[in-house]
Parts: C-alpha cells; structure tokens; sequence
C-alpha cells in the first residue's frame, strides 16, 4: 500500500499509508524490551506504603483515589478571565484501578474471572464518577511499559473523571452525530460491518472482536469492537463485559506472543461523554509504539507540526501476524 489515503470514520480525519517506507534504513535509537524490576517499596502492592497512607492487603482487584490527582474536588475558581485566553475549574477526581496483587503479573497471565472484575470494576467506576457533580467525562487508560512512560510496573490502569471531555472523545462524538444525520446510520455500525467481513479480525468473542483497522494509524494499532452497537461501558451487561475482558486478554497474549516480550502499549476506553451522545461509537483503542522490534514509532514533523498520522504499514499484513502468534 503506497501513497494512498484512508479515512478514519471515528475521527473524520484522513491518515496517510506509506508502506513501502516500513523496511527503510534505520541508523536511529533502538529501544531495549527490558522492564525495570518491581521495587521493593511499590506504592501499588498490598500493603504497599503511598504518599500519606498505606495499602490494605488486598487481593484482586484494588481502587484507590489517586494521591496526586490531575483533577480535583477542591479545585480552585479560576482568578481572571479572558475571550482568548479562557480559563476553567479543573473540578473531578483521578482514580488508580490495581489489576491484581502480584505485581509480576499482567492483563496476559489472568484468569478469565480475573480479567472480567477487571471489566466491571471499570462500569462500576464509570457509572459512580458520572454521577459525581462537575464530572463531564470519564476516561480510562492503561500505560503499558516503560516506552509509554508508566511510572510503575505494577498491573494498573488510571480513571481521570473531571470537568474535561477528552479531545478525541469529544471529535469523536460531533462526527458519530454528523454521519447519522447525513446517512441515517451509526458509524460504529458502518465501521463493525466492514471489520467483520475484512481480513483484519485478530481475536473473536461472543459479543466482541478485535481488529486491525483499515484506517489504522499505528502498525499493530488494535480496536476492540463490539458486535452490537454501544455508546458506553454503562450499556454493557454482565456477559457483554466478560466478552470484552476475554478478547482484551487475548489481545495482550498475542502482542506477547509476536516478539517475545510484554509489548509496551497505550490503552484507552472510548466511551461517551456524559449527556446525550446516542450515536457515539463506543470501543478500545490499543497503540503500542513499536513498528518492529527495538524500533519506535516517533510523532514527528507531519504528526507533531502537520497534525496528521502517517503509517507506514499495511493493516492487513499487521492483522495476520497478530493472527499467526497463537494460532
């Protein structure tokens, strides 16, 4: 695939494939997979030490506010104000979830019970941080790794619930309601339809699949989708959030599985912000940083200065060696 433009339905945005430029001569840094070990005073352990107080002993699955959190309920009212240079309240709060209590554990190494309170802890939380005042979204993400610049090696994702909606989230919306009222169609409808019958599909569940999408903007970019539309983890079911954990896990395994080492990655629960968004395109985006082995993938000139995603991959040849890790 070279020199060609894809559309990116969530975003309304175009990227651009360049995959004859993956195999080109690299003489820049190359990235070592090893981890930093667990300390032996992690803050995220069971009776682990933290700021100002100390964890129980738990087990399982463990939520904690955070001790510096981006968001706050005693956030202050801003002291001036002005049309351009516009202020708000950063009002909310930011929650730690511990995935488990062995911190040499990962989202690939739980059971299929484990991995699923992992699930409805996040509805849990989602729908207990929506109702809190000033809350406008909640977000939930995993930093995996060190190459993505996790602070902490322990199994872990963060919820930051506050008075802002996400960029992405908020784009995401506007073109989801965009394309109904020009097609009469739900994007994330569009978008399942395509996926489904592509050659892209990694892993398969009973109500969820994961993909490399067409308009991938990473070279093992990973959305989980569900098999029926959905706007939020407050409209999944107890079977619809054990599907969802199953094919999240396998996902994980397969990205293990390809080189040999826990791949780095960026998670993030794309989920409607709080009001009327009925065609929102609810689904989990993963974006690891590496396009090969000790290669990152930089945002560079046309990422950072242009605005807009090049990759230089084929999404179909991504998805078969995903594939082919466990087969």
């Amino acid at each position: 695939m070279t020199w060609e433009l894809r559309w990116h339905p969530f975003r309304g945005q175009w990227v651009l494939f360049t995959s004859h430029r993956d195999a080109r001569p690299w003489i820049g840094e190359v990235v070592a997979p090893a981890e930093p070990p667990i300390p032996a005073d992690n803050a995220l352990a069971p009776r682990g030490r933290r700021i100002a107080t100390t964890n129980p002993d738990y087990r399982g699955v463990f939520v904690f506010t955070n001790d510096l959190p981006v968001f706050s309920p005693d956030a202050p009212e801003p002291g001036t104000r002005d049309d351009v240079y516009r202020t708000r309240r950063a009002g909310g709060t930011a929650e730690v979830v511990c995935y488990h209590h062995d911190a040499t554990r990962s989202l690939a190494d739980l059971s299929d019970d484990e991995a699923c309170a992992i699930v409805l802890t996040w509805r849990a939380r989602s729908r207990a941080l929506q109702a809190e005042e000033g809350v406008a979204h909640v977000l939930i993400f995993e930093n995996r790794g060190a190459l993505v610049g996790t602070s902490n090696p322990h199994p872990h994702c963060q919820i930051y619930a506050g008075s802002l909606v996400y960029a992405t989230m908020a784009r995401e919306s506007e073109v989801a309601s965009a394309h109904f009222a020009r097609t009469g169609r739900a994007v994330l409808a569009d978008v399942i339809e395509r996926e489904r019958a592509g050659p892209r599909v990694v892993s398969e569940g009973r109500h969820f699949f994961a993909c490399v999408p067409w308009f991938a903007q990473y070279a093992y970019e990973v959305h989980i989708l569900p098999r029926e539309t959905a706007t939020s983890l407050l409209d999944l079911d107890d079977d619809r959030c054990r599907s969802l954990a199953l094919v999240l896990r396998d996902v994980v395994r397969r990205y293990d599985a390809l080189w040999g080492f826990r791949m780095p990655y960026v998670l993030a629960v794309h989920q409607a912000p709080i009001g009327d968004h009925p065609h929102y395109p609810f689904h989990l985006e993963l974006h690891p940083p590496l396009r090969a082995p000790g290669l990152r993938k930089y945002l560079a000139g046309p990422e950072v200065g242009g605005g807009s995603m090049t990759n230089e991959s084929d999404p179909d040849e991504k998805a078969a060696e995903l594939r082919a890790t466990l087969a």
